[in-house]
């Protein structure tokens, strides 16, 4: 028999796999369960209205609060400098950890080609003890010749709007418009979760440890 916390947990790389709900594990027992009525209680309400509305946005308070979590780490302080010019007459670069590549140049991880994302969903545990790759994107590449492959996230809404992860088209626009000063030739991807365990390996390193 299958309790709750293994039901709620399930939905984070387990049996029931859903990136969209895998928040569902960071929440005790009785939040998950006030979630899931909430959401049930929206559902209801859907089909007598049609408005989906508060579906999404109960979804989203959801993840909110699932992840936003104390932070581990807070500095007061940093090496930031104030900037020195206006956005039109600066160049502007872009890495992003969302797993995006170009047609014909797969990074491969692991030596496999052409990795479906259903393997890197399978394989995220190899994931985060890979070192990261980064994925050199042309910025004038069109949309329809990026591709996406990312075990951490669930990549259709990317797939069906690259700029909501990847905005290389709006950069560009803004270009255009002058609205920034230039737009890097080379842009940068890297699948985000390679990145957990080299933060690891460094935050060992150090002296006294963090």
């Amino acid at each position: 028999m299958e309790t709750f916390n293994e039901f709620k947990n399930a939905f984070s790389y387990g049996k029931r796999n859903n990136l969209n709900f895998k928040f569902l594990s960071h929440m005790t027992d009785e939040q998950a369960a006030d979630f899931i009525e909430g959401l049930m209680e929206r559902t209801g309400m859907m089909l007598n209205d049609g408005n989906m509305d508060k579906i999404v946005e109960h979804i989203i308070e959801g993840q909110t609060k699932a992840y936003a979590g104390p932070a581990k780490f807070v500095f007061e302080e940093g090496p930031f400098e104030p900037f020195a010019k206006t956005l039109s007459q600066s160049k502007i670069g872009l890495v992003t950890s969302t797993g995006h590549f170009v047609d014909g140049d797969d990074p491969a991880p692991f030596g496999v080609p052409n990795m479906t994302q259903e393997e890197a969903v399978n394989r995220m545990g190899e994931f985060v003890r890979e070192k990261p790759a980064l994925s050199k994107i042309p910025k004038d590449t069109p949309i329809n010749h990026l591709r996406v492959r990312h075990g951490g996230y669930d990549i259709s809404g990317v797939l069906t709007d690259h700029g909501t992860a990847f905005p290389l088209e709006i950069l560009n626009m803004l270009e255009k418009q002058g609205r920034i000063g230039e737009l890097s030739q080379l842009v940068y991807s890297f699948v985000g979760a390679c990145a957990q365990g080299a933060k690891k390996a460094i935050q060992r390193a150090m002296d006294p440890p963090v």
